[in-house]
């Protein structure tokens, strides 16, 4: 009996084991669409009402918006097949590739580009005038997988030979938000975030203009693109694709800050990862 009783027990954490590693639903009733952590999380659910619904009538599926605590998780979450959807930033996307069986197949797109830009402020006290008096001083950054608040403006600072650690110091802070409010509190005397979200930041007077100053923005990087798990059913990914190409509202898109979404590929993230070349990082070892 207890040979029969362990072999029962043997069996059933088989099953468990192997229906925990099995591979994610192909045509799942419930769409997990994680959107990025770069602002508060309630924030961004309630901004979002409108894309759920919209995907909800599109698709005929429940949706559920998730968002992460940070990149990292976000990343994993893709990875071990938690996601169905997400929006990711380009340098977290490519990070997750890496990892993950995914495909971008929209970007977001504003004044009629996909592409998009970061900027540099200061503290308008800090006596930071340009790029190069940042030397000797505080930095701030938002999440370390980030591109447009850490990879972009780490890469402008590298140009002109500014190196962290040597030439100044770094601190992480989280989110794009937390880094504009960060340099204008004089918590770090320059800092690099979206230059959308900034803009966004003082349009709604969360940043004054008397306190932070715009040092330089960056050429323009691919935008923020959506991405798919590769194994969804082939109908199901068309459907999608085809929901995002064609969503017109302007309701929704407002928490993109964007007018609607470009198809896009992989390829077009290689000027991202040729950024770890410049930084001397290796994206494969990154984070």
């Amino acid at each position: 009996m207890k040979k029969l009783l362990s072999f029962i027990a043997a069996l059933t954490f088989a099953v468990s084991a192997h229906a925990a590693h099995a591979a994610p639903d192909p045509d799942p009733k419930t769409l997990k669409v994680a959107l990025l952590p770069d602002e508060n999380a309630a924030t961004i659910i309630k901004n979002n009402q409108g894309l759920k619904d919209y995907l909800e009538a599109q698709l005929g599926k429940n949706v559920e918006l998730i968002v992460t605590t940070d990149y990292s998780s976000m990343i994993e979450a893709m990875r071990h097949g938690r996601i169905d959807l997400a929006y990711f930033g380009p340098l977290s996307y490519v990070l997750a590739r890496q990892k993950s069986e995914i495909e971008p197949f929209v970007a977001l797109k504003t004044k009629g580009s996909t592409t998009y830009q970061s900027v540099l402020i200061a503290n308008s006290a800090s006596g930071v005038n340009a790029i190069g008096d940042i030397k000797g001083k505080e930095m701030a950054y938002g999440d370390k997988a980030s591109t447009s608040s850490h990879l972009i403006p780490k890469s402008v600072l590298a140009e002109k030979d500014l190196v962290a650690g040597r030439d100044y110091q770094e601190h992480f802070v989280g989110s794009h938000d937390a880094v504009a409010l960060a340099v204008q509190n004089g918590h770090a005397q320059a800092g690099g975030l979206s230059r959308p979200i900034f803009e966004s930041l003082v349009e709604r007077k969360m940043v004054s203009l008397d306190k932070v100053k715009v040092l330089e923005y960056s050429k323009p990087f691919p935008q923020y693109p959506w991405t798919m798990r590769s194994n969804l059913k082939p109908e199901l990914k068309d459907k999608i694709r085809n929901a995002f190409l064609n969503l017109k509202d302007p309701a929704v898109l407002k928490a993109f800050k964007a007018e609607g979404f470009e198809a896009i590929t992989d390829k077009h993230y290689d000027v991202v990862r040729n950024l770890g070349y410049l930084l001397k990082i290796d994206l494969a070892k990154f984070q």
